[in-house]
């Protein structure tokens, strides 16, 4: 963000069972179950949701023997898909067009290397206590309240799907106040607009906010359902695809986004385990107040273990050198691609874990670790 005195910024978040989560949550869930029983399981699982349609697509190898469709018609399941009415559900047709992981990336990455060139970055911001934008972690707050509330029974009519936006008014840099407030949720036929809104601000929007130490907006800055209603979730209404959702799984668009999405991606590929290491290295900065935001790029090429980039940017809000910065990085964490594999220990069945709401800011994660 500029120096400006004053300034908005805006980030969303979706629930666990949008379109795209659908598919980040089967890809990952694909790869769990590959790396449980062979931990030196690759992968590139992306999956395609339509109506009634699910189609797995990409390359895997291991030595796991893997019952596909169960994996899927659980996964949907668990997201609340259970009827067939609604366009789509665990009784979808699914296509089943994954392939053995192509020789030419296998062999580099079999010596060490990366499995795929690109650029992948880290950021931290001391705004919350999990050192995220303010926008970002209040948006993925308001979407896990949506799903907790359906799934706890707190509001009944709720169905799965939907979509909270949030503008934050900074003042010098600082989060000052929700300047607008939005949400998106499906819910069942007989419920009018006005009782959506009203259980939404009452159930959804106060407790967080509270949490947050925030205050509503005014009234006429609140929208829930801008349509004014929303039935069928899911993909009979917006097909989905895995991966599409990288801003909202990264940063919210406060901090640059890298050349590769996540989920379905083992640690051999540096779009998932590069950026997990960029975010591990900018916290670990952040926490131990070396500088107040702080951002980390790495990039890597195809075959090659090192990353050929590494870059530390703190806007100007560093507290040491920059020999201190990047000695820090250096006694951190090795960036190599198995340096990062073994340090984070990321060959664990953990990825469904950060299919929703986004991949960084939640505490039992490897890279959201500090170091004391």
């Amino acid at each position: 963000m500029s120096d400006n005195i004053n300034n908005l910024f805006t980030s969303e978040s979706v629930c666990a069972g949008h379109p795209d989560k659908i598919c980040d949550a089967i890809s990952d869930a694909i790869l769990d179950a590959a790396i449980a029983k062979d931990p030196n399981s690759r992968g590139g699982i992306e999956v395609v949701a339509g109506s009634n349609k699910i189609a797995l697509f990409g390359e895997i190898k291991t030595n796991a023997k893997l019952d596909y469709e169960d994996i899927v018609i659980k996964t949907v399941r668990r997201l609340g898909y259970t009827k067939p009415e609604w366009g789509f559900s665990d009784a979808s047709e699914i296509s089943n067009n994954i392939h053995q992981q192509s020789p030419e990336i296998s062999i580099g990455v079999d010596e060490g290397g990366a499995g795929d060139q690109g650029m992948m970055f880290g950021f931290a911001v001391n705004e919350t206590d999990e050192l995220m934008p303010m926008p970002i972690a209040l948006a993925h707050a308001l979407t896990r309240r949506i799903d907790y509330v359906r799934e706890a029974g707190e509001i009944k009519w709720l169905r799965p799907d939907g979509k909270t936006q949030v503008t934050i008014r900074y003042e010098k840099n600082r989060p000052l106040l929700i300047e607008k407030l939005v949400a998106a949720v499906a819910h069942d036929e007989n419920v009018s607009a006005t009782d959506v809104r009203a259980e939404i601000i009452k159930k959804v929007f106060l407790p967080v906010i509270n949490d947050f130490n925030f205050d509503l907006p005014q009234d006429k800055d609140i929208v829930v359902n801008g349509t004014g209603l929303w039935h069928i979730p899911g993909p009979q209404s917006d097909a989905g695809l895995t991966g599409r959702k990288i801003v909202v799984d990264t940063y919210g668009g406060y901090a640059r986004v890298g050349g590769g999405a996540f989920s379905g991606k083992d640690p051999s590929k540096v779009d998932r385990s590069g950026a997990y290491a960029a975010r591990y290295i900018a916290k670990n900065i952040v926490a131990a107040k070396l500088a107040t935001k702080c951002e980390v790029g790495l990039a890597y090429v195809i075959g090659q273990s090192r990353p050929l980039m590494q870059t530390i940017d703190t806007f100007g809000t560093a507290r040491v050198s920059d020999k201190e910065l990047y000695d820090f990085m250096d006694k951190l964490i090795d960036t190599s691609v198995n340096g990062i594999i073994n340090k984070l220990d990321l060959k664990q069945p953990i990825y469904s874990k950060t299919t929703a709401y986004g991949h960084f800011g939640k505490p039992d994660l490897a890279w959201e670790q500090v170091i004391s």
